[in-house]
């Protein structure tokens, strides 16, 4: 008879028990629960920003948070054509406001840091050498990343213009796709010398090598600036991680990257 009963009111049972689940859910969703954030970001930031979003998480327990990275030409076509990024981090401030301009972001962009261009070696002390001195023959191949697509490589390509040796050393360049592979060129040797981010040439994964800073009054300056996308723009932790991103501690880490700072969070 008990048996009968408990066959009866099991269904209604775990009915109850559903809709109970159901309802702790959207409580903790509107108590605020982390969403998951996805960030594209320029391939010079990668260092740097593996360790704000660690340093974000531990400041916020239980975030989802996932970066990917690549040249910034390459990643705002990806969200103009539905890339579900939630906020986008550019090496400079054109391509975020490419996202402004065709709609695809849920606001201005802000700038968070000025790169720096340096020349780099694994293979040749750099350390008394000056940007016209690449037209030597010792630097049968110069690694930077490509000038339509990356504002790293771009910067690049006017500096060596600026130093007058770019028609010179042209026939010599090889292309990455994004700063950092260009980087990796210079680093396995594949290139004896690499126009790459400061921001990666600091990094200890580069292993020994030596590198100049590349005058920067020989290229426009790198204004990176960051936006939240149209895709991001009801996500909480897209805003909660912007803040975090113009804040102190992060602003110390891209410091340590050689990154300049703006004079205050814009």
């Amino acid at each position: 008879m008990r048996s009968d009963v408990i066959r009866r009111l099991l269904p209604r049972l775990l009915a109850f028990l559903a809709v109970c689940g159901l309802s702790l859910h959207v409580s903790a969703y509107a108590a605020g629960e982390p969403h998951s954030l996805r960030i594209a970001a320029a391939a010079n930031l990668h260092f740097a920003m593996d360790q704000i979003i660690a340093a974000y998480r531990n400041a916020h327990p239980g975030a989802d948070v996932e970066a990917i990275y690549g040249a910034s030409g390459g990643l705002t076509v990806q969200i103009q054509q539905g890339a579900p990024f939630d906020v986008f981090f550019a090496a400079d401030t054109d391509f975020p406001r490419k996202l402004v301009a065709s709609g695809d972001a849920a606001g201005e962009p802000k700038l968070y840091a000025i790169g720096k261009l340096v020349a780099w070696s694994s293979t040749v002390n750099l350390k008394r050498a000056k940007l016209s001195d690449l037209a030597q023959a010792r630097f049968n191949h110069i690694a930077i990343a490509k000038p339509e697509t990356a504002p790293y490589g771009k910067r690049a390509q006017q500096a060596l213009t600026a130093a007058g040796i770019w028609d010179q050393v042209q026939p010599r360049l090889v292309f990455g796709t994004d700063i950092g592979q260009a980087a990796q060129f210079a680093r396995t040797g594949n290139a004896e010398v690499g126009l790459i981010a400061k921001s990666i040439a600091l990094d200890p994964s580069m292993g020994k090598g030596s590198f100049f800073d590349v005058p920067e009054a020989m290229y426009e300056p790198l204004q990176q600036s960051f936006v939240i996308t149209k895709h991001g723009a009801g996500n909480s932790s897209a805003k909660d991680f912007s803040a975090f991103a113009l804040g102190k501690e992060a602003r110390g880490i891209l410091s340590r990257f050689g990154f300049g700072l703006p004079a205050s969070p814009r």
